[in-house]
């Protein structure tokens, strides 16, 4: 089974409640099933069809009209494809990640 880097992003506008709540729920899903590397960035491993499984989880969270989502995929050769710069220490996605 091929495994690709998935990256996903989200802008959720928090001017109300109801934004507020959709942005921790996003976050929290993303959470389950990759790592966050920015404040809106996940960085996730996944097999084709659970980043379909998370797509439709994340767009049954957002409000269309108002956020949005962008999945970047990166493919099987993702090491190859990122170059890190600065304080925040780097993942290594293939390491046993306990939370």
């Amino acid at each position: 089974m091929i495994e690709l880097l998935v990256l996903i992003t989200y802008d959720v506008n928090t001017q109300t409640k109801e934004g507020r709540t959709r942005l921790r729920k996003v976050a929290k899903q993303c959470v389950n099933y990759g790592v966050r590397v920015q404040n809106s960035v996940f960085e996730c491993i996944m097999d084709p069809a659970k980043c379909r499984e998370v797509k439709a989880i994340l767009e049954n969270i957002i409000d269309n009209g108002k956020d949005s989502l962008r999945f970047y995929y990166l493919g099987d050769k993702y090491k190859t494809k990122i170059e890190h710069i600065g304080a925040k220490d780097t993942v290594n996605a293939d390491d046993l990640l306990i939370f």
